[in-house]
C-alpha cells in the first residue's frame, strides 16, 4: 500500500492557504455558503495557545485571545486525502481509535457507517504487536483522533509499519504520522464535524452515496457529537 504522503502529490491536494473550501476535489457541497458557515461554526480551525514545528505549516493566524487559528482549506484537502486512501484499503482493517471521551460517539458513527473498526479507551499495549492477545489484529491503516492521547496506538502502529492518519492540533508532535487532518481534536462539535466529513468521504469513494443529500439522510453532525450527561438524561 503506498504512503498517504505520496496520494497528496499524487492528487495535487497540497493547496495554498487562500484558497477557497469550494475549490477542493470531493467535497462538492449543496449550498457552499452554508457549508462553510456550518463548518466554520463548530470550531473546527480553532487550535490552543501552543504550536509546534509539526504543525506550523497549517497554522494562519493567532486569534485575539491567543489561540492559533488552522487552515480550513488544508482541512479540507487533507480529509480527501484520507477519504482516498482508506477507500483503497480493507474498511474491516482500518482501526479508528480514540482515547477521548468527545471521540467516542464521532468514532462510533464513523466505524458504523463506513465498516471500520472501532478502539475506544485505554488503547491495549500490544494490540497490534502481540499476536497472542485476545484484542490483537493486524490493521492496514490506523486513524488515531488525537496523537498525544493515542500515542500507545501510533507508537505500536509505527512499529508494526502501519501508516497513521492523525486528527490533530496546533500543540500536537506528529512525527510519526504519515497522514495529518489539522483539526480541533479536542471540542465536542469540532471532532464531530471531521469525522462527519471524513466519513461522507470515505462512503462516497465507497460508492454507498454520490451526494451530501444523501449524506444527510444516514447522519447530521449532530448524530455525531457526543452528548454530555445532562443532554441524555
Amino acid at each position: 500500500m503506498s504512503n498517504p504522503e505520496d496520494t497528496i502529490e499524487e492528487s495535487g491536494a497540497v493547496i495554498e492557504e487562500s484558497a477557497p473550501i469550494e475549490t477542493q476535489e470531493g467535497l462538492e457541497a449543496i449550498d457552499t455558503d452554508n457549508l462553510e458557515k456550518m463548518i466554520l461554526s463548530t470550531g473546527i480551525r480553532v487550535g490552543t495557545p501552543v504550536k509546534t514545528k509539526f504543525m506550523a505549516p497549517f497554522i494562519v493566524k493567532a486569534n485575539p485571545e491567543g489561540l492559533y487559528i488552522l487552515d480550513i482549506s488544508k482541512t479540507l484537502a487533507r480529509v480527501d486525502v484520507a477519504a482516498k486512501f482508506i477507500g483503497r484499503a480493507n474498511i474491516a482493517k482500518v482501526a479508528v481509535t480514540s482515547a477521548r471521551e468527545y471521540g467516542k460517539t464521532p468514532v462510533e458513527k464513523f466505524c458504523e457507517l463506513t465498516g471500520a473498526t472501532q478502539i475506544l479507551g485505554r488503547f491495549m499495549p500490544g494490540t497490534f504487536t502481540n499476536p497472542s492477545l485476545p484484542s490483537y489484529m493486524e490493521p492496514e491503516i490506523v486513524v488515531v483522533t488525537d496523537p498525544q492521547a493515542d500515542q500507545q496506538a501510533v507508537l505500536e502502529a509505527t512499529r508494526a509499519g502501519v501508516p497513521v492518519i492523525a486528527i490533530a492540533n496546533s500543540d500536537n508532535v506528529t512525527s510519526k504520522v504519515d497522514l495529518v487532518i489539522p483539526a480541533n481534536n479536542r471540542g465536542r462539535k469540532a471532532l464531530a464535524t471531521v469525522y462527519w466529513l471524513l466519513t461522507r468521504e470515505v462512503l462516497k469513494k465507497q460508492g454507498a452515496i454520490k451526494s451530501d443529500s444523501e449524506m444527510l439522510e444516514k447522519a447530521s453532525i449532530d448524530d455525531f457529537e457526543t452528548k454530555l450527561v445532562e443532554e441524555v438524561s
